[in-house]
């Protein structure tokens, strides 16, 4: 039996403005879309990968999601982390830095941590 990993979900409070912060920040843009009763359901992504992620829009929860601890987050694989970091710094959206390990962290509009990595040499 095999698996193949297609898609994590983020539940967004603005779905406009989580649209744009990941076509800016990360590069990923809208590939379909589900409008439903009450939700509205984006998928995102890039030409890189068949991965994506699924940004949910409920519109009885206007209130901000309680991501507990943030002890979870998505990796991205950056090809120029320099400019990747210098991107995301000009974006304030770095919220976390570990130089030893040569990562770090940005937030998205609703607090989902994303972890950005160089590329493997």
């Amino acid at each position: 039996m095999n698996f193949q990993m297609i898609h994590e979900n983020y539940n967004v409070s603005d779905l406009n403005k989580s649209l744009a912060f990941y076509e800016k920040a990360l590069g990923l843009h809208e590939k379909r879309r589900k409008n439903g009763d009450g939700f509205i359901i984006v998928y995102v992504g890039n030409d890189r990968s068949d991965f994506e992620l699924e940004l949910t829009w409920l519109k009885d929860h206007p209130q901000p999601y309680d991501l507990g601890e943030c002890e979870f987050h998505l990796a991205f694989r950056a090809d120029d982390f320099e400019a990747a970091h210098r991107l995301h710094e000009e974006m304030g959206c770095i919220c976390f830095e570990n130089p030893t390990m040569g990562i770090y962290f940005i937030t998205d509009p609703d607090g989902y941590w994303l972890e950005i990595v160089p590329a493997r040499r």
